[in-house]
């Protein structure tokens, strides 16, 4: 919304803060600065609110505003008086308005940092967070200008008003005074403001997807007027599924007589139904859907699933209907799955939804799954369900123009039905959301993620997201430190979440092994030990094993304390003829299900090689309670096994049921694997997510004593002064010195080094600094690499330091070719380098490593997201492969990784304050026995980037 040319022009029109926002029904609305071309929207918007809503307003009756209440209402210069509107259908609903006032309550100008503040809200529309949403954004505004603190008067009995200013986590002060009460609100966010922020934020998002998968009516808007196409062939699909509400056929080309379309009413337009419909299925060629989206934001949809192709996939062109088919849906307040969508299905037996392409709805089951390929989805719906899993939710989102992963994330955290998260992600548009996002689901319920475009460089079609410049095993560790289960393919993500929903967590990686075959025992064994799991020395069960034998050995598996997942391994019976025989695997599947139910609470997974029917009989849950995760069991020595002869299968034969077991207990689904391997990385992952899990029980921190020793203003004012007035958005690098000093708000040292252009400048600068001394060449080809002959140390004298100099010169070049610089000699340690940069598309990333051939050669560096705790950075530096070279490897002495840690901290906060800092390099770090030194820091600032994990709440962009 662009301002008229009566619009102050000395202050232009803010459209950054315009923005789409999802409200706590889960309808959308758009929030925009108001222009002098709303005059009439504002008066039909006055006109709309009851008489008591004025006068809360006003305090006095006020029917009907004035021209002149009009002009100044609409009349901005976006600095000293600001006023937003809160729009669906591009009329308005709210309002909010500030101006800025002086210490006697006077309109002001800077630099006065205080506004007088208040809102309207239509009353139809009270209730569902809109004055929420835009004490948010009004607060972002006014904090940009310059103001810090929001003055407010309200009548007391405004009950809900009071509520908006008392809810919203801001440093506060209430007074009453002649009648009212005088608010006073700090506008600096806060921890609570930005919990309660969030909190909104996920309640508002959850709903938003619940409206979409738990419709009371759907319409399918395409279908065609003859079997086959896509809207006939979701409409099929809906019906078989048993969908609960009612279900509409909707097409412009039906004939005026005819009513129905597979026994479902048929209807022209939405107009022609007569009722709400809460989900409209859009199946019709991509240059009709503006007009099928109107028609269902007129007629009150709350949701859009857009099958129809045609958008960002086809290029430049698609780009553009995309972006105006998700500002024309979020203008009726609708949100949208796709364009190019598969479609979604809800397995819940109050719904049954299946408004997708897929055939067949499966089984009901403990997985919640979200794909951006609908090609991708068919495959992973096949497969699970030729595995015997169910599914509590699906969603193929295609290009995933408005609703994504991080919606679904917001879901089906607290959804009943959803124990497991699986994702298949091609990009990430809000990569720090998803993280922050992911490791609270993950503390609750298991996140499995296949990235696909990993390598490619580029993103897929149809997804406008930040591309990130760091590798993907860097991606992957991040993801990791979120608890997120980062898996390479959709096999292996079935895998883990066949594991994960019907099997409770271990309580550690001690890994019991029985089976009829000894050499699949010992490849399980081999893939355990691969995977970092402890395996115990296999037992065989030898050829004549029978169900009961597995049954047994199972249920002592199960008993021993130093045991906490079993993996059974079971090939076909070979009869007394020699011919392998299938076996009975249902009598198996049943000998395994009993053992389980009356064992404690461990995994068990099962690998087999072709028994029939056993997988499906493992498949057949025995319970769809939702599995409890246990507490870590004590830990354990493996006791020895007994071995046995040849290859051999359970031989059919009866359970004793006579047998006394303990009271069972509800056990779900035992996944079955072709092979070893597999099975055995499903449980690896489960491992190491519940130590995860342990260890976010109890979170991290930051020390206290960083504070004591951090000058943040006065590293914000460096900063202001080293960018200047009129910073360069390419940013700059700070000269030595001036890193130096930055670095030293945040208590980092960094050892002093002196230029020598040449020999007598050396001995000055040594004399300076205090033999023995370090020269080095800082030219950019030499720098860190003293294998080529630039770096001499350990000088001790004068004639040293000549000699040096003129061996230096004369093999590298020219002094001012190389840039000697003096330094003095650090205590003798291990040489470490310590990285915070800012990646597009993951955020702050702060690294470690080994300095040179490990880090530079090897890729052997660790990284954690920033802001990054005490455990972030005590984990960081021991997840190195080179650890063991700081804890005393071959006998050397330990050096101080206390005084590493402190500095990764040290260096997180430091990025984590000041967002102009976009990389820091402290190379090397030498870390001694006691202490470390920096010797070298590089530091780069840059105009801050947009942040869109911070803020008022708002949706991407399309």
């Amino acid at each position: 919304m662009q301002p008229s040319p009566e619009q102050s022009p000395h202050h232009a029109y803010p459209d950054h803060w315009e923005a789409d926002v999802v409200l706590r029904d889960g309808g959308t609305a758009r929030i925009r600065p108001i222009t002098t071309d709303d005059a009439d929207r504002l008066v039909s918007f006055y006109e709309q609110v009851s008489d008591e809503s004025k006068y809360y307003r006003f305090f006095a009756p006020y029917p009907r505003l004035s021209a002149k209440d009009v002009h100044r209402f609409t009349h901005h210069d976006y600095v000293d008086r600001v006023g937003l509107a809160v729009t669906v259908g591009g009329e308005f609903i709210a309002t909010v308005r500030y101006d800025r006032i002086n210490a006697q309550g006077r309109p002001a100008s800077a630099p006065a940092d205080e506004a007088e503040v208040a809102f309207l809200v239509q009353d139809a529309h009270q209730g569902r967070g809109v004055a929420s949403a835009l004490l948010e954004h009004i607060a972002a505004v006014a904090r940009e200008r310059g103001i810090r603190r929001f003055a407010a008067e309200v009548l007391p009995a405004n009950n809900k008003m009071i509520k908006v200013f008392r809810d919203a986590g801001y440093t506060q002060q209430r007074s009453f005074e002649d009648g009212s009460v005088h608010l006073t609100l700090d506008l600096e966010p806060t921890a609570e403001s930005l919990a309660v922020q969030r909190a909104r934020e996920h309640r508002a998002e959850a709903r938003s997807v619940q409206r979409l998968l738990a419709p009371g009516s759907v319409a399918v808007i395409g279908a065609g007027r003859t079997p086959g196409g896509v809207g006939r062939t979701v409409l099929r699909n809906l019906l078989g599924a048993g969908f609960t509400g009612r279900t509409y056929a909707v097409n412009s080309a039906f004939a005026a007589e005819q009513t129905t379309i597979d026994g479902v009413p048929a209807h022209r337009s939405l107009g022609e139904i007569g009722e709400p419909v809460d989900l409209a299925v859009v199946a019709v060629p991509a240059d009709r859907v503006p007009e099928a989206v109107a028609d269902c934001g007129e007629h009150g949809v709350q949701g859009l699933v857009v099958l129809s192709a045609g958008y960002a996939e086809w290029g430049a062109e698609g780009r553009e209907r995309q972006r105006e088919l998700v500002r024309q849906a979020r203008s009726y307040g609708m949100r949208i799955i796709g364009p190019n969508a598969f479609g979604i299905i809800n397995n819940s037996e109050a719904v049954r939804l299946n408004a997708s392409l897929a055939p067949e709805r499966p089984a009901s089951g403990r997985i919640g799954l979200f794909t951006q390929s609908g090609a991708i989805g068919i495959a992973l719906l096949s497969g699970l369900y030729r595995r015997g899993a169910g599914l509590s939710t699906f969603i193929s989102a295609g290009n995933r123009a408005d609703i994504s992963g991080n919606d679904f994330l917001q879901y089906w955290y607290e959804d009943p039905d959803t124990d497991v998260a699986l994702l298949y992600l091609e990009s990430l548009g809000n990569p720090r959301k998803f993280t922050r996002l992911a490791r609270r689901i993950a503390a609750v319920k298991p996140v499995v993620v296949v990235k696909g475009a990993r390598h490619s460089g580029s993103t897929p079609p149809g997804h406008a997201v930040p591309v990130s410049r760091i590798p993907d095993a860097t991606v992957s560790a991040l993801m990791r430190q979120a608890g997120v289960i980062r898996v390479d393919t959709v096999t292996e993500m079935v895998d883990a979440g066949l594991l994960l929903a019907d099997q409770p967590l271990p309580a550690g990686g001690r890994v019991a092994i029985l089976g009829n075959s000894e050499s699949l025992g010992l490849l399980t064994y081999d893939a355990c030990l691969a995977e970092g799991l402890r395996p115990r020395p296999p037992v065989d069960l030898t050829t004549a094993a029978t169900p009961q034998d597995f049954r047994d050995a199972l249920a002592r598996a199960l008993a021993d304390d130093g045991c906490d997942a079993v993996v059974v391994t079971a090939i076909p019976w070979v009869g007394e003829n020699g011919e392998a025989e299938s076996g009975d695997g249902e009598v198996l599947a049943t000998a395994l299900h009993a053992a389980a139910a009356a064992g404690p609470a461990k995994p068990v997974a099962v690998v087999h090689v072709e028994i029939g029917g056993l997988a499906e009989a493992l498949a057949a849950a025995t319970s769809t309670v939702a599995q409890q995760r246990p507490a870590a069991a004590t830990p354990g020595r493996p006791a020895p096994a007994t071995s046995g002869s040849r290859p051999a299968g359970p031989a059919p034969g009866p359970v004793d049921s006579g047998s006394e077991v303990p009271a069972p207990r509800a056990v779900g689904r035992i996944p079955a694997y072709p092979a070893a391997e597999r099975a055995v990385r499903a449980l690896a992952e489960a491992v190491r997510y519940a130590q995860w899990r342990r260890q976010a029980s109890v979170p991290g921190k930051v020390p206290e004593f960083l504070d004591d020793t951090i000058d943040e203003p006065a590293a914000a004012a460096l900063i202001d002064t080293l960018l200047g007035p009129d910073p360069d958005p390419r940013g700059r690098p700070l000269e030595h010195d001036e890193a130096r000093a930055l670095l030293a708000c945040y208590g980092i040292t960094v050892r002093p080094t002196l230029p020598a252009p040449g020999p007598e400048e050396a001995v000055a600068a040594a004399a300076r600094l205090g033999y023995p001394v370090a020269l080095k060449t800082t030219a950019p080809h030499l720098r860190h690499r003293a294998d080529l002959g630039g770096v001499r140390l350990d000088l001790d004298g004068e004639a040293a330091l000549r000699r040096a100099y003129g061996e230096l010169t004369d093999l590298l070049g020219k002094p001012a070719e190389l840039r000697p610089v003096v330094q003095s000699m650090a205590p003798r340690g291990v040489d470490t380098v310590v990285r915070a940069s800012i990646d597009p598309a993951a955020g702050a990333v702060l690294s470690f490593g080994l300095a040179g051939a490990p880090s530079e050669l090897l890729g052997d560096t660790a990284h954690r997201l920033v802001p990054a705790t005490d455990r972030d950075a005590a984990e960081l530096i021991r997840s190195i492969r080179a650890a063991p070279v700081l804890f005393g490897w071959r006998g050397s002495a330990p050096v101080d990784t206390a005084a590493l840690e402190e500095l990764l901290l040290r260096v997180s906060r430091l990025v984590d304050d000041c967002p102009e800092v976009v990389s820091i390099a402290l190379e090397p770090v030498v870390v001694a026995t006691h202490g470390l030194t920096v010797l070298g820091a590089s530091v780069r600032l840059s105009p801050p980037p947009a942040r869109t994990d911070l803020g008022p709440r708002r949706l991407s962009n399309y």
